[in-house]
């Protein structure tokens, strides 16, 4: 029938923008359960389960430990060094490994009281606890992306509103800057500026926050000369309004959406770039648990002990896809075009649908 055929295309169109939003929201809903779920892991794991990342048992006997596997373990009764590892708990006795030879001892004669500990994803060579390292790790993880995004957001935000609104002459001269330090290798910049500054979390977030600024204060620059010839720039500037008001009032708010997105991009490579330093040296050091380091602990025990790089590198490999969902779903949230086909009316008043063509 020619009359439904309008009908029928826009209820086929209707379907399919609401396909697209589910999908979108799909994506957003993903991200952000995961991305909770790695920091309720990170952060509210450690107040139930107060394991040391730095404890060591005796390598000799807890080195390389399968994932679940367990010990009874002798500690010092001032809960200072481990003494051994202790096994074949029969009776009144203990045999104690981990020592120049096995030695069976009496438990009335230990300075010490016995433990049980198990390593849920195994043990490193040195004896300690994959797990509790892990979560040390998320922990520097996390804290780096916060504070490097943080970083990156105070220098770009306000520079490239500056850029955007400011006449051409100054514009063009601060986005040559920009190009020209966009222009320099990322990676190498990174390898030479952690050369240079002592190794440790604050000189990781100044050196990922001082190299990684450059797109978000582009993106803002952007948004703000889309948006300064829009209507309600054009009604403040008639009413009087100042250039500071027209910027912190009218443009760098609606410029902030695009920047919501770059920041939850900027928090994964700041993520993935903090445990690539880590893993060649340049990050923190030893014995601070790190992603990076220890991938790098693990390159030389694969064959041997796969758990020690294995689970590092899949948490990384989660976060970075758990921020970049993120991203992604902000994205296609805040895209005004998306909005408006959302809201798109009927091509004809809904009381009263076409009439066919004559």
């Amino acid at each position: 029938m020619p009359e439904a055929a309008p009908a029928v295309r826009y209820g086929r169109q209707r379907r399919q923008r609401r396909s697209r939003r589910q999908r979108r929201s799909r994506t957003l809903r993903t991200g952000l359960a995961l991305l909770a779920l790695i920091v309720a892991a990170v952060g509210l794991v450690p107040i139930v389960w107060s394991q040391s990342p730095d404890r060591q048992l005796d390598p000799a006997v807890a080195g390389l430990a399968a994932p679940w596997s367990r010990f009874e373990v002798l500690h010092l009764t001032d809960r200072g060094t481990l003494a051994a590892v202790a096994v074949e708990v029969s009776g009144s006795e203990v045999v104690l490994h981990g020592q120049p030879r096995p030695t069976r001892v009496a438990i009335s004669d230990l300075d010490g009281e016995i433990e049980s500990q198990r390593f849920a994803l195994g043990s490193d060579e040195f004896g300690r606890d994959v797990a509790a390292r892990l979560l040390a790790g998320g922990r520097v993880s996390l804290a780096v992306a916060g504070w490097t995004v943080l970083l990156i957001s105070l220098v770009a935000v306000p520079l490239g509103a500056l850029s955007g609104s400011a006449p051409p002459a100054v514009d063009q001269f601060i986005l040559r800057g920009l190009e020209a330090l966009q222009s320099f290798p990322r990676l190498f910049l990174l390898l030479g500026l952690a050369a240079i500054v002592r190794p440790g979390m604050l000189s990781v977030v100044l050196i990922l926050g001082l190299t990684g600024w450059i797109p978000m204060a582009r993106l803002v620059r952007a948004e703000v000369r889309a948006l300064r010839e829009r209507e309600f720039v054009l009604a403040a500037r008639a009413a009087g309004a100042g250039r500071g008001r027209i910027v912190f009032r009218h443009l760098l708010p609606n410029a902030l959406a695009p920047a919501l997105v770059e920041a939850s991009l900027a928090a994964a490579a700041a993520i993935v770039s903090e445990a690539a330093l880590s893993f060649l040296g340049f990050g923190l050091q030893p014995p601070s648990a790190s992603w990076g380091n220890m991938i790098a602990d693990g390159r030389s025990t694969l064959s041997v002990g796969w758990w020690v790089a294995f689970f590092p590198g899949a948490a990384l490999a989660l976060t970075a896809i758990a921020f970049n969902l993120v991203g992604e779903g902000l994205r296609d949230e805040l895209d005004p075009r998306a909005l408006a086909q959302a809201t798109c009316p009927p091509p004809w008043p809904l009381s009263s649908p076409p009439s066919a063509l004559p």
